[in-house]
């Protein structure tokens, strides 16, 4: 029988913290560990029959075991790789041959909510890949390559058709995992799911996440997000 996962990648290094939590995914937000927020919403949801969860070392393991021990249900384990895309590429590859749909998502988006991935559920069922996003509020600048804060042309983007790439981001199983097939045999350089399913030509549909979906890169995100979760 055809089942739905979902690949919660926690494995990050968290540099950009610069020290501010040993870990962020772990780090507590009203009143328990980020990670435990993510959890809470996709079993809520009712999307998947599995959570993997793609870790750092055994050290991390052994702590994300020990937050997740009172919210029981159906996880597995995967080592995670020095970059996201590795992360992602071991987490498929640990999946049975029985999944139908994956949700890829960084566990250090902590307010993801119930009713977005159930809309992203209904998505990826038509269109076999699926993104959650936001429009670009700001007016958005390109400069040259080789910029270095000296006085340069600044080239307008039509903001009207720009779109800020959140997560998850939920695929057909057999097709992501060709995707990434494809970025490991070429040795590129992906940031997003999405950018790796363009690799095989696949087009994403992109579902409008109406409600804050930030994520935790800095100390002062902490704060934020805690903030975003006491007004809920």
């Amino acid at each position: 029988m055809a089942t739905n996962s979902a690949l919660l990648l926690a494995a990050g290094s968290g540099s950009r913290m610069l020290g501010s939590v040993a870990d962020k995914v772990l780090a507590p937000l009203a009143g328990e560990p980020a990670i435990c927020h993510s959890v809470r919403a996709f079993i809520e949801s009712g999307i998947c029959d599995q959570l993997t969860l793609v870790y750092r070392d055994e050290a991390q393991r052994h702590q994300l075991q020990d937050a997740l021990a009172s919210i029981q249900f159906n996880y597995t384990w995967t080592l995670g790789g020095a970059e996201r895309q590795e992360s992602v590429y071991n987490g498929l590859l640990a999946q049975s041959a029985d999944c139908n749909y994956i949700f890829i998502h960084d566990c250090a988006r902590p307010l993801v909510s119930v009713e977005s991935l159930r809309a992203l559920y209904e998505s990826v069922k038509e269109h076999s890949a699926a993104v959650l996003a936001h429009p670009v509020k700001d007016t958005i600048k390109r400069v040259a390559a080789n910029h270095r804060m000296a006085p340069c042309e600044l080239e307008d983007l039509d903001r009207a058709r720009l779109w800020a790439m959140e997560t998850p981001q939920a695929f057909a199983y057999n097709k992501i995992l060709k995707a990434y097939e494809a970025v490991a045999a070429q040795q590129l350089q992906v940031t997003d799911d999405a950018a790796a399913a363009a690799c095989i030509g696949l087009n994403c549909s992109i579902v409008a996440n109406p409600q804050p979906n930030p994520k935790i890169t800095t100390a002062a995100d902490l704060s934020y997000i805690n903030w975003l979760m006491e007004q809920r």
